[in-house]
């Protein structure tokens, strides 16, 4: 049954955990189109079809749904790397499948990489440290990918956090310009020169 006109659809009742992922993917797409300070509460209630009540029930404000938004976003994004880089059969594979699995999920999720690399995030103190863990955990596991002999574990770390914002500087321009490229050749395209700068390095 249609409702009248001017009354708002009865809100589909969800289970809380439901729910919540919902209100969050929702989020996303608000906060990546509108940025973090623009965008209010109420746009994401409208946005997700519930009342604002309903959304300060999962989240007791702007900056903590936020907070949820990009540790969902970071989640999201380190599954995708390690999960590529456990089928590979060879280091080299490793790197390739990597780099594959982050501009994928870019061109996937070009709101939450906004999101997560955008300059409203970058500009606040918390949310930039979040996004530093995010960083970090990502640069962890990739470090632990890197094979060569020689290396400390911090010059491991460094290396790492050098791919890491390899990718992430190539990515910015990559959906500035476009994304017209496929995310597949980009990928190869950097590998291949993050490889053979690794094959030049020299442990001690």
């Amino acid at each position: 049954m249609t409702p009248p006109t001017g009354e708002r659809p009865v809100t589909e009742r969800l289970p809380a955990a439901r729910r919540r992922q919902q209100l969050l993917d929702v989020a996303l797409t608000v906060f990546g189109e509108q940025g973090l300070h623009p965008a209010s509460m109420n746009d994401v209630a409208e946005a997700a079809g519930v009342t604002k009540p309903v959304l300060y029930q999962h989240f007791r404000s702007k900056r903590d749904l936020y907070r949820e938004v990009l540790t969902d976003v970071g989640a999201h994004l380190l599954e995708a790397i390690t999960t590529a880089t456990t089928t590979a059969q060879s280091p080299h594979e490793q790197v390739e499948l990597g780099f594959i699995a982050y501009f994928e999920w870019v061109e996937r999720n070009q709101a939450a990489f906004r999101v997560l690399f955008g300059g409203g995030t970058r500009r606040d103190d918390e949310f930039a440290a979040q996004v530093a863990k995010v960083e970090g955990a990502i640069a962890e596991a990739i470090a632990t990918l890197i094979d060569v002999p020689g290396l400390t574990p911090p010059q491991r770390r460094q290396l790492a956090h050098g791919l890491v914002g390899l990718a992430e500087g190539t990515s910015r321009l990559w959906i500035r310009e476009g994304s017209e490229e496929p995310a597949d050749d980009l990928a190869r395209l950097v590998a291949d020169m993050a490889w053979r700068g690794l094959r030049g390095v020299r442990g001690a």
